[in-house]
């Protein structure tokens, strides 16, 4: 069993990354970016139209999707996808924010009794969500299931389930006393040369500036474009405010990005909640 106060420490990472991003979240244009009225240091009001005016302190629709997750797994001791996709379809029945087209083609898949319900999407965003999981695995390999299980609720692809596989082993290696730079260097051979090549990518862009790099990777949602930049931004960071900071200013989807990011900096063993400025951490009382 994973210690509790960890993963707790993972999961509220996760989801300050994901309300710190909310600001610029899916703002692409560059001039926009550059000059847009943000705090950097605080947390801030959603710009962009797709998230309906949220307020500071807030989610995207990910946050929301990642803290459902865990409160379906609070008293339970294992994860049942066919009794989560019931309790997320009843979340998304009276959900006022965002739904992304992951969402939509699974609800529909939902509604025609499709078994996994997941949707075809290669989006990143659903491996920011993973690490609730670790409260009901017992062993690296249940919680490795667990990954593959919920990946398939609402992203059933193969780019998908692999690019699950690579971080949730990466962080499992972590939390087993690796550098972050050594677990991804000790898994990328078990894995295909295209997910190779996104690690190869991300280290070699390490000394690079991060707007720089993470718009020539490509700034949208896509895991073609998303993971080279995570391993770009966790070989690059010792501090986990400065990667945020300068992957929230890359724009786009920065949100997928940090929650990945982010809970593969706080698996390291040194590393805790101190890490976070503490206005950040409001979010905590409306969590926990």
């Amino acid at each position: 069993m994973f210690d509790k106060n960890k993963v707790k420490e993972l999961v509220l990472s996760s989801l300050v990354a994901d309300s710190y991003s909310l600001g610029v979240h899916w703002i692409y244009d560059e001039k926009q970016l550059k000059s847009m009225d943000i705090n950097w240091n605080n947390l801030n009001d959603a710009k962009a139209i797709w998230h309906k005016e949220k307020k500071a302190g807030e989610f995207t629709h990910y946050g929301d999707q990642t803290f459902w997750l865990y409160e379906f797994l609070q008293g339970k001791d294992s994860f049942d996808s066919e009794s989560y996709i019931v309790f997320w379809k009843n979340k998304m029945d009276s959900y006022n924010g965002y739904i992304d087209g992951a969402t939509r083609d699974t609800l529909a898949n939902v509604n025609e009794n499709i078994s996994p319900s997941g949707s075809s999407s290669t989006d990143l965003s659903i491996i920011g969500r993973i690490t609730p999981l670790l409260l009901v695995s017992n062993t690296n390999d249940e919680f490795l299931q667990n990954v593959q299980n919920f990946v398939k609720c609402t992203h059933n692809s193969s780019e998908a389930l692999e690019s699950a596989r690579f971080f949730a082993s990466c962080l499992l290696l972590i939390l087993d006393n690796r550098k972050i730079e050594e677990a991804i260097l000790e898994l990328k051979d078990n894995f295909d040369t295209k997910i190779q090549s996104y690690i190869f990518s991300g280290i070699a862009s390490k000394t690079d500036d991060t707007f720089t790099t993470i718009r020539e990777f490509g700034p949208a949602c896509d895991i073609k474009e998303g993971f080279p930049s995570v391993i770009h931004l966790v070989c690059k960071y010792d501090n986990l405010k400065d990667l945020l900071i300068n992957n929230a200013k890359a724009g786009g989807d920065n949100s997928a990005r940090g929650m990945i990011a982010s809970f593969l900096f706080m698996a390291e063993k040194d590393k805790n909640l101190n890490q976070i400025p503490s206005s950040w951490l409001n979010i905590e009382a409306k969590i926990f």
